[in-house]
């Protein structure tokens, strides 16, 4: 019985890590600066995944924690529903934080791999992805960004094995109360 649950907790702890690793070939940036990063971004464009499905304007707003975590807000509107939705995360670094990868979780022990794998120097845009290619992000400071940039992304990202016909692009609009 005890060689079974050990067997189970070895591919859970497996499963879970595989989660927060990179994707074959993705580097993350080095020499990144949390304190730069902080803030709030607008989603660009990303791929389609449940937890965002139907939203627009979304955001994504970064503090830290006084223990060196990331706090991470994500917020965003469901037209269909006519409501901000927000989820509240934690975030950690990977390795170290000069090292853009980080894991961060929005529910309990479990993580998933945030990987920032193209960088503005003057931190006003990042491509962000996740543990695999079905996860990507095009980040910015701004609500709309330069044809140069989205290009760049969607060049470098179809480089990278991106499937970027796929891609959802956000608007950002005033939201009337009713």
């Amino acid at each position: 019985m005890k060689v079974r649950q050990l067997f189970y907790t070895v591919i859970l702890v497996l499963a879970v890590s595989a989660c927060t690793g990179l994707p074959d070939g993705i580097k993350p940036v080095k020499d990144f600066n949390v304190e730069r990063y902080t803030g709030t971004w607008y989603e660009i464009a990303r791929l389609d995944h449940s937890f965002e499905r139907g939203m627009q304007n979304v955001t994504a707003t970064y503090s830290q924690n006084p223990d060196g975590s990331i706090k991470v807000v994500n917020k965003g509107y469901v037209t269909e529903e006519g409501e901000w939705k927000e989820a509240v995360g934690k975030a950690k670094f990977v390795a170290n934080d000069e090292i853009a990868h980080l894991k961060v979780s929005f529910f309990g022990p479990f993580y998933g791999s945030y990987v920032v794998f193209e960088l503005d120097e003057d931190y006003q845009y990042a491509f962000v992805t996740s543990y695999n290619r079905d996860y990507l992000w095009l980040l910015s400071r701004v609500p709309k960004v330069s044809d140069t940039v989205m290009n760049k992304f969607k060049t470098m990202s179809e480089q990278y094995g991106f499937n970027t016909n796929e891609l959802i692009y956000m608007r950002h609009e005033t939201v009337q109360k009713e």
